[in-house]
Parts: structure tokens; sequence; C-alpha cells
């Protein structure tokens, strides 16, 4: 019994740890992309495109950690990566915009999460040089 309490918990934890390397990587890719803006001519009409793609490699890199060394169902742990990630993404926008806004955004940020958070699981579950 004691063995499953502990599996529990270490898949727990490197579920959030994923979570956590994937808005680490947000927030590098964010940086970089700020200071383009700043220092380029580079304008901020590309925005969207790059939090769409910031967003993908996130939940992709998530996935993959969350799902690398899980004895099975790889996907279901780069899922669960996923919409960790976009549901600590809506609560962060929620209280910075002092409201809840359920629109296509949010559809589109819920659909790409779990996409890519199932691609990264299934890559992560089948990388051999894992934990």
């Amino acid at each position: 019994m004691k063995a499953e309490v502990k599996t529990e918990s270490s898949r727990f934890m490197a579920l959030l740890q994923g979570v956590l390397v994937g808005y680490a990587i947000t927030c590098i890719i964010f940086l970089g992309y700020s200071m383009l803006i700043t220092y380029t001519s580079l304008t901020e009409d590309k925005t969207p495109l790059v939090v769409a793609g910031a967003t993908l490699v996130s939940v992709i890199v998530a996935g993959f950690d969350a799902a690398r060394g899980a004895p099975t169902k790889g996907w279901f742990w780069g899922i669960m990566a996923g919409l960790s990630y976009a549901i600590i993404l809506v609560a962060l926008m929620t209280i910075a915009l002092k409201e809840f806004s359920y629109d296509s955004r949010t559809i589109t940020l819920l659909l790409l999460s779990l996409a890519g958070g199932g691609l990264g699981g299934v890559i992560g579950i089948n990388f051999k040089g894992g934990k």
C-alpha cells in the first residue's frame, strides 16, 4: 500500500515539475521577445503568434517532462500537465484582469494545451533517457 502512495506522490511531483519547467520556458520566450521588441525594429503585431507558439512549446515540454519515467499512460500525464498549465494561466489572467473571460482565446488555449501536452506525453513516455 505504501508503494502506491509513493508512486502517486512521485507522479504528482513529476507533473508539478513539468508544469514549472513549462512556465520557465514561457518566461524565457517572453523575455526574449520583449527584448527583441525593445532593442530592434520588431513591432508588437506578432504578439498573438508568439504567445501561441510559446504556449505550444511550453506544454509540449511540460507534457514530456511529466510523462517521462511514467510506467504507462504518457498521453494521460501529458494531457494533465497541459490542462494544469492552462488552468493556472487562466487563473492568473483572471486575477490580473479582475474578470473571467470565456471566449475563443480561452478555448484555443485549452485545446492547444491539451493537444500539446498529450503530444509531449506520448514522446516523453517513449524517451529512454528518462529518470
